[in-house]
């Protein structure tokens, strides 16, 4: 392993690592910080928790000159919450030198942006649609601009941003470092790369290295109508402290949630046509835990890293296997373990295939289990609190009393109705969720234009879609 300090970086920027407890280089840093300050145009193939924030963040910060009040470095990421992540994060690496990030998204009030635009920031952090937006009121130049980075290329493609980011890369001068970081290399983000960049190195993360070893894998085969029944028996009897749950739409994410608060979980639903003061708020209160349970599309938990996320459910088997990668990898953090459980229908086993090739490891095969097995569940949970409260707490105030039940009942009636007061039946209140339909198996294959008969690029069919899934 290769150490920061053997990168040949700057005191200033060697003091920021330090203080954010950096010491040795992931893969991807080890190869891409050289090539970057290099001035080399790098292609970077990698997920997300593979470190590719500071593979690209530390040589960006590393080539500000902060004595010119000038935007020098854009990143392009597709959604708010990515965009805020890695703008703390450069924020962070860029501390000790001073440099000046600002975030641009979506959501946010534009008169402060453009107020926050006059304070001559060095680096702008935005989504696609805001950076066109202020390009075009001629509130962002970006004249000077000497490196960008396009983070998470391939789910901007997926998200129909592919004409904003040739808008965003014809604004920029010619002679510019450009890095590119993806999880897979589409042919439209392939044709970006040939288009725009100089001949990039490709460093590419091996998918051994994107898998999560720590985190236990299962998958339940269930028909779509059983599956919500099936959620609250698992969270039942497994108890998570922290639970994500993915829904495939955002329909399905309100309607998940609202069904969990009718059955007495607390949850609350994130996804992209939340505002984003929502957004924080939700956010806020699963990382203080006054709600256990996060349901999120997608898109919506993208640069999501909230550590204690002890369980991951996917309610709807994710679109590809490096969504799947993604969705798990919000549990298992810091070296801790994480459950990741999966519903596929029968009709989306195809799909469960396509995942376990990708990763390179099995799932195992849950039984969804009964009603009696999450009420056995749910009373494991009460006769551990009763018998914690027997180590922990002085019951010396309520033995007088203990002493006078005794006298009237037998032992095992009184701690049986004890547990039984302690314990939360599984609630069989009905509930109504949309059907989705199974996800088809995808299939790399171009579609005729029907206007000429020639093929063409999958993107240029896809509808604009401004809304974030």
């Amino acid at each position: 392993m290769i150490t920061f300090q053997e990168l040949g970086l700057s005191k200033e920027l060697m003091k920021a690592i330090r203080r954010m407890g950096f010491e040795q280089a992931t893969p991807i840093q080890a190869e891409t910080i050289p090539l970057s300050l290099q001035n080399k145009d790098v292609i970077g193939q990698a997920q997300t928790g593979t470190g590719k924030t500071a593979a690209f963040g530390i040589p960006l910060i590393e080539k500000i000159d902060i004595n010119s009040d000038t935007i020098q470095a854009i990143v392009v990421a597709p959604t708010r919450e990515l965009a805020i992540q890695v703008s703390e994060e450069l924020y962070k690496i860029g501390a000790t030198k001073r440099v000046r990030v600002l975030p641009i998204y979506g959501g946010q009030d534009i008169e402060r942006q453009i107020r926050a635009l006059k304070k001559r920031p060095h680096v702008i952090v935005g989504t696609p649609g805001r950076i066109i937006d202020h390009i075009n009121r001629k509130t962002l130049h970006l004249q000077h601009v000497h490196t960008v980075v396009l983070d998470e290329a391939d789910e901007m493609l997926n998200m129909g941003f592919i004409d904003d980011i040739e808008a965003i890369l014809s604004q920029v001068p010619a002679e510019r470092q450009t890095l590119l970081f993806s999880a897979t290399m589409p042919e439209p983000i392939r044709r970006i790369a040939e288009r725009f960049m100089n001949n990039p190195h490709l460093v590419k993360v091996k998918a051994k290295e994107m898998t999560v070893p720590n985190i236990e894998q299962y998958y339940l085969e269930i028909h779509e109508k059983k599956k919500f029944d099936t959620l609250t028996r698992l969270l039942d009897i497994q108890a998570p402290e922290l639970a994500i749950v993915f829904g495939r739409t955002k329909r399905r994410v309100d309607e998940l949630a609202e069904a969990l608060n009718l059955r007495g979980y607390a949850a609350e639903g994130i996804h992209g046509d939340l505002s984003q003061a929502k957004r924080l708020s939700v956010l806020r209160k699963f990382k203080e835990g006054s709600i256990e349970i996060l349901v999120a599309t997608d898109v919506a938990a993208r640069g999501l890293d909230i550590s204690g996320v002890t369980h991951v459910y996917n309610f709807d088997i994710p679109q590809d296997p490096e969504s799947y990668v993604h969705r798990i990898g919000r549990t298992g953090r810091a070296g801790k373990t994480g459950v990741a459980m999966t519903f596929v229908t029968p009709r989306e086993i195809g799909q469960l295939h396509n995942i376990e090739k990708t990763t390179k490891r099995k799932m195992e095969r849950m039984k969804p289990p009964t009603l009696d097995e999450a009420l056995e569940g749910q009373q494991r949970i009460a006769i551990e609190k009763l018998l914690a409260t027997v180590e922990k707490e002085n019951l010396s105030f309520y033995k007088r009393a203990a002493e006078e039940l005794l006298e009237e009942h037998d032992s095992v009636s009184l701690i049986a109705a004890a547990i039984k007061m302690m314990t939360k039946e599984p609630d069989t209140t009905p509930v109504k969720l949309t059907e989705e339909p199974p996800l088809p198996v995808k299939r790399e294959k171009k579609r005729p234009n029907h206007k000429n008969g020639k093929e063409q690029p999958r993107h240029r069919q896809m509808k604009k879609r401004r809304a974030v899934r």
